[in-house]
């Protein structure tokens, strides 16, 4: 996975410091010098920056930011400050909150991670809002969904240094043909075991093995067998199993071609993968889609800074 944020070299956290105080301070904003600065630095410099800010101007630079800026444009410069496991907590909690509950935001944080990475998610989630995530979760989920994705939160999947083992694979795959397509009707739980537990890699093996002995895929499979957030979840385990680039670049294909821009899930996919792999998203999205993924989010309805930040991140000019 290639990243298109990396950490700045040489780097002055002061300097740095100073020049977001200069870009805020007295009349008017400059907002290009704001995002010239914290788009070009990595996470961990630009949590440098803000010690640095409040240690020599006795200010907080997210409340100064938010004071200055607006609208998406702000949402993607505040994100960018946020450690990214902070950030992502603060995104499931916004899922959450208020009417309704947005499952494809949930699904798109939840079922994309390793269990290491959610260990840290759930840890800092409670610490932030004094409430567990999984508890939080059951009370806006429901059916085998809601089952899916506790299973998940409660780290059950094996971790990424648990060998795949080529027998077990076999057998998984036995029984999720059990499970579904062998049978009338669908036996869900067999699903949700398997696709909570099994680590990634182990989970490319049982596909391989589902394939050659049912010749369908796994996708195909969960197609017939489940409807709704259960089959969104499944797909999204399925896709990032495969490559969490395509799964990325889809869901920002998604975002920018429905009825209106979905901003909230193109701000969060490009802040949050920025450092992880959002280059090699770029070059899934253009396989995929024949066509740049900054060709794409030029042409979107996004203006101003807003667009200046998202392209700043994506690499481009």
């Amino acid at each position: 996975p290639i990243p298109t944020v990396l950490a700045a070299t040489p780097f002055d956290a002061s300097a740095d410091a100073q020049a977001l105080r200069a870009a805020m301070k007295g009349l008017g904003t400059d907002e290009q010098e704001i995002i010239d600065v914290l788009a070009g630095r990595s996470n961990q410099q630009r949590q440098a920056i803000r010690a640095i800010y409040e240690a020599e101007f006795e200010r907080d630079l997210v409340e100064d930011l938010k004071s200055e800026l607006g609208g998406k444009f702000e949402d993607v410069i505040v994100g960018l400050t946020m450690p990214p496991v902070e950030y992502l907590c603060k995104q499931l909690h916004s899922a959450m909150a208020g009417m309704g509950t947005e499952e494809a935001t949930l699904v798109e944080i939840l079922c994309t991670k390793s269990n290491e990475e959610m260990a840290q998610i759930v840890a800092a989630y409670e610490e932030r809002y004094q409430r567990p995530l999984a508890e939080q979760m059951c009370s806006e989920t429901s059916g085998f969904f809601r089952r899916l994705l506790t299973l998940i939160v409660t780290g059950v999947r094996d971790g990424l240094n648990t060998p795949v083992n080529a027998d077990e694979a076999k057998e998984q795959a036995t029984q999720l043909y059990a499970a579904g397509e062998a049978k009338l009707g669908t036996d869900e739980e067999v699903f949700n075991r398997i696709m909570s537990h099994a680590s990634f890699p182990q989970l490319r093996l049982v596909f391989e093995e589902y394939k050659e002995l049912s010749g369908q895929t796994i996708e195909q499979a969960i197609k017939h067998e489940m409807s709704d957030e259960l089959h969104e979840a499944m797909m999204a385990i399925v896709e990032c199993v495969q490559s969490p680039a395509a799964f990325f670049a889809n869901r920002l294909y998604k975002a920018m071609n429905g009825a209106g821009t979905d901003d909230a899930t193109l701000i969060r996919i490009i802040v949050s993968r920025s450092e992880i792999d959002l280059e090699t998203i770029k070059q899934e999205f253009e396989r995929i889609y024949n066509r740049t993924l900054l060709s794409a989010v030029v042409v979107s309805p996004t203006s101003g800074d807003y667009k200046r930040a998202l392209t700043a991140l994506l690499g481009g000019a």
